[in-house]
């Protein structure tokens, strides 16, 4: 069967007038991709691809929506075209992937107002119902009242890729990037102890 690689010039869905797909990591890739997953018997859904600029020696992964865009072209949502340093018409190579369904992940919000919204670990499961897999170090994106949310992927069990699909994949949250630890003063004799200990 060997497997499937391919290049294309990348564009955000915003090009085709279809932002909702910027919710979630699938793409739309050309009918001809479709013709050549299924010679190679590739009929898994979801199917999963690893994503390369290999320029920037960037990877991440995600899933395919539809087989529509023209010949030699990709539309990726934004957010991942900035997880890999693209800009439009650069090349980025698609290569047919299985990811081990995850057990766990971890996740970390961007900034703290995230957590202020009402019920975050619920907006957070419905987002990832859009999604297919995650990969650590990408920053995935959360519209939520019309604001945006950016989220770290900083973990995930059982490898550093997973698929989310159909999973019951554990979510644990890390202190958002911009959360900053209250600083407790000691008392000032046992500061003093502190410095004597360290002088002797």
């Amino acid at each position: 069967g060997g497997t499937f690689v391919a290049q294309y010039r990348c564009y955000p869905v915003s090009f085709i007038d279809r932002p909702q797909l910027e919710n979630g990591d699938k793409v739309i890739l050309p009918p001809s991709a479709l013709d050549r997953l299924t010679q190679m018997m590739i009929d898994e859904y979801p199917m999963l691809f690893e994503v390369t600029n290999a320029k920037m020696k960037k990877s991440t992964n995600c899933g395919v929506l539809e087989f529509v865009a023209e010949e030699g072209v990709v539309y990726l949502p934004y957010w991942m075209m900035q997880n890999l340093m693209l800009t439009e018409g650069d090349i980025v190579k698609f290569q047919y992937t299985k990811l081990a369904k995850g057990s766990f992940v971890k996740l970390r919000p961007q900034t703290k107002d995230f957590l202020d919204i009402s019920n975050p670990k619920a907006v957070l499961e419905t987002t990832l119902r859009t999604y297919t897999c995650l990969t650590v170090g990408d920053s995935i994106l959360i519209n939520y009242n019309n604001k945006r949310y950016y989220i770290d992927v900083v973990e995930a069990r059982p490898n550093s890729a997973i698929s989310i699909v159909d999973t019951d994949c554990e979510v644990d949250f890390a202190p958002p990037l911009d959360y900053v630890e209250p600083v407790y003063e000691k008392p000032a004799e046992l500061r003093e102890a502190a410095a004597r200990k360290a002088a002797e």
